[in-house]
């Protein structure tokens, strides 16, 4: 069963950035998807941002122009490059992970495999 581990939180001024990075144990098959999701507290976990195996992403709108999201040429890492931060972005980011013949996008139940997540905090 493939791991997650998210990694790149951490605390910033607003207008900051940050990268987080998650890792898959393994490499993963030809088809997936995988996507960022944040939860702060006492709201429900909301996706951020995705991305299928051929690198098509997809954002919500409340990121974009601000975030990005990539995987490395190997396909083990997803990295999600956090620009021009507000702390309404204030929370715990979570990597998700779906294998086989899927479509971007940014629903909680498509997804099967999930990391621990890494805490991001953006101060006023």
């Amino acid at each position: 069963q493939v791991q997650l581990v998210e990694s790149g939180g951490g605390s910033v001024q607003a207008g900051g950035s940050l990268r987080l990075s998650c890792t898959a144990s393994q490499y993963m098959s030809n088809l997936y998807c995988m996507a960022w999701f944040r939860q702060a507290p006492g709201n429900e976990r909301e996706g951020v941002a995705g991305v299928d195996h051929r690198g098509l992403p997809r954002y919500a709108d409340f990121v974009k122009g601000r975030f990005t999201i990539s995987q490395d040429n190997a396909k083990t890492t997803l990295i999600l490059q956090m620009d021009s931060l507000k702390p309404e972005d204030t929370g715990m980011y979570y990597c998700a992970l779906v294998y086989g013949y899927c479509s971007v996008n940014l629903a909680r139940s498509y997804f099967d495999y999930w990391g621990q997540g890494t805490q991001v905090t953006v101060s006023a």
